[in-house]
């Protein structure tokens, strides 16, 4: 019976999708997540898979691709996906996150229905509920440019995705014991390449072809440096902006970032060490994969080749080295540069900086001074059925309180459809903060040390800047970005950090617009899992 009514919703769903969305394809995907033994670091643990994989399965679209993706849950906790990077569309509703989405109890599941529109490029999906990224539970996102757009590179021989980042070697939930008990993370036990430790993984390259490495930083801690010992990288793509074909022999990713590189397997045929090693730590976490020339008769052999490691200037210089191609077509045939931002001027400047306070005696982390606590019934869901009582719109201010007290709060943020607005994240603290933006692509116009000040502005990037979904910010320093917030919804913004975003430093960005049309945002699912509050009410009708 129950799968006979998850049929039906998804039949009613496609009929919707195929109004809205004319003749683009349909992709079915269907995904049993399970607990398994995996040895990431050489030791059995309880990893999250998806159908038995860890990594999970690769997903491939095509732009405008439509995703129908069946999640099973048969672990013994609340289970979410979240897509991080891709846009969703006119849809928070299928964001994955506790701020849009019930979670999927034990033994039940969802179907996801959403739509790769207007994209390209390297993004991930990863498990958003309750600690268990650190467990696995991801995998790897490319969506192809449709055939007849051109993308600025000859074809590459094959492409590669790396899914690198820190591993703990304790069980997802001990963390997470740590951390609702007010301590803070222990530092990685090591880091790993597509769930594997020291050359744990191969990558095969004929001898003179070019292939294509898309590198995700998935970790929950720490940065990252990339690098291929003996080859070049050429970075073409970051989080679906086609860039600059710059070169580098080394490349930082901090948390949640994603970028392309074209590698070109022109060295002498034997085998070289991939390498990711951690960045700005005083203790350098590093593991290595390798690249396997397919005539090769030799192991990897030789230094594992070295790179930046707690050095803030390099990595500040190489972000501001990355530039947009004005003149490829991204997703759409029209060149990346016909979209004038640095034209416009914004409606208003928010500011979003981050602390570290301790609360009733526990370390938590907040934004402006206020430390998110999730609600009993997620934010969409509330907003949609006009649940009074759990939250409330400027429940966090648009700029950092001039005391350094904190308080508890579910803070959503207020903004208008189609407001085009400038965020500043200060960062006063010793580390390098990442943030990430559901439901959106900002372009980042200017970064740098000391406090930001409306002269700042003299220093930024209005022509060719990259537009991304997740930026770092250096110690002591500044990001500024511009977003045009023509994407209605409940949108989750967030450090990358998993445990500053646990404990606090996160808030959501409630997009709104008065005109209630299909228009602006697709209707609830029929299938929408309802919880807390919202338990016992209706969808509406597709």
């Amino acid at each position: 019976m129950e799968d006979s009514k998850l049929l039906l919703s998804c039949f009613f769903a496609c009929i919707l999708f195929s109004v809205v969305n004319g003749d683009n394809p349909y992709r079915y995907i269907t995904w049993k997540v399970t607990y398994g033994d995996i040895y990431p670091l050489g030791v059995k643990q309880q990893g999250i898979l998806i159908n038995g994989q860890f990594p999970g399965p690769q997903i491939d679209a095509v732009t405008n691709d439509n995703l129908i993706i069946s999640v099973y849950n048969y672990l013994n906790e609340p289970f979410l996906i979240s897509w991080n990077g891709v846009r969703q569309w006119r849809n928070s509703w299928q964001d994955g996150v506790s701020g849009t989405n019930c979670p999927i109890r034990p033994g039940k599941n969802l179907t996801y229905i959403l739509q790769v529109k207007d994209q390209i490029g390297s993004f991930f999906y990863f498990p958003s509920l309750l600690f268990h990224k650190a467990a696995g539970g991801y995998g790897g996102i490319r969506i192809w440019s449709r055939p007849k757009i051109p993308v600025p590179y000859p074809l590459p021989a094959g492409d590669h995705t790396v899914l690198a980042g820190d591993w703990y070697k304790k069980p997802h939930y001990v963390l997470r014991r740590l951390l609702d008990s007010g301590v803070n993370l222990p530092f990685p036990d090591g880091l790993i390449i597509n769930g594997r430790g020291w050359n744990g993984y191969k990558f095969n390259v004929d001898p003179g072809k070019t292939y294509r490495f898309r590198v995700s930083n998935v970790g929950i801690a720490t940065s990252i440096n990339f690098r291929i010992q003996g080859h070049t990288l050429k970075l073409i793509e970051v989080e679906g902006s086609h860039t600059i074909q710059n070169i580098y022999t080394s490349f930082d990713i901090h948390l949640g970032q994603s970028c392309s590189f074209l590698v070109t397997a022109d060295q002498a045929p034997k085998d070289y060490y991939v390498v990711v090693s951690s960045r700005f730590t005083r203790r350098v976490l590093t593991t290595t994969a390798v690249l396997h020339y397919t005539n090769s008769q030799q192991g990897v052999s030789g230094p594992v080749p070295g790179a930046p490691t707690v050095q803030i200037g390099p990595s500040l210089l190489q972000a501001k080295s990355i530039r947009r191609n004005l003149t490829a077509s991204g997703p759409r045939p029209n060149p990346q540069g016909s979209y004038h931002y640095g034209l416009i001027t914004p409606g208003r400047t928010i500011m979003l900086a981050n602390s570290a306070p301790y609360i009733n005696g526990k370390q938590r982390y907040a934004v402006n001074g206020v430390s998110y606590v999730q609600p009993d019934t997620p934010l969409k869901l509330a907003d949609y059925f006009k649940i009074p009582g759990v939250f409330n719109l400027g429940s966090i201010p648009t700029s950092p309180p001039s005391g350094n007290n904190a308080y508890f709060q579910t803070s959503v943020m207020a903004a208008n459809f189609r407001e085009f607005v400038e965020i500043v994240f200060q960062n006063w603290e010793d580390t390098v903060q990442s943030w990430h933006m559901d439901g959106y692509s900002f372009f980042v116009v200017g970064m740098d040390g000391g406090q930001w000040t409306t002269a700042s502005r003299k220093g930024y990037n209005l022509r060719d800047t990259v537009s991304r979904c997740t930026v770092q910010v250096y110690p002591k320093s500044w990001t500024a970005i511009y977003v045009a917030l023509d994407n209605v919804g409940m949108w989750n913004i967030r450090s990358e950090n998993w445990a500053r975003q646990y404990l606090g430093q996160q808030f959501y960005l409630r997009v709104y617009s008065p005109a209630n049309s299909w228009r602006d945002e697709l209707p609830i699912p029929k299938n929408a899992l309802l919880c807390g509050r919202a338990r016992g009410r209706h969808t509406r009708p597709l």
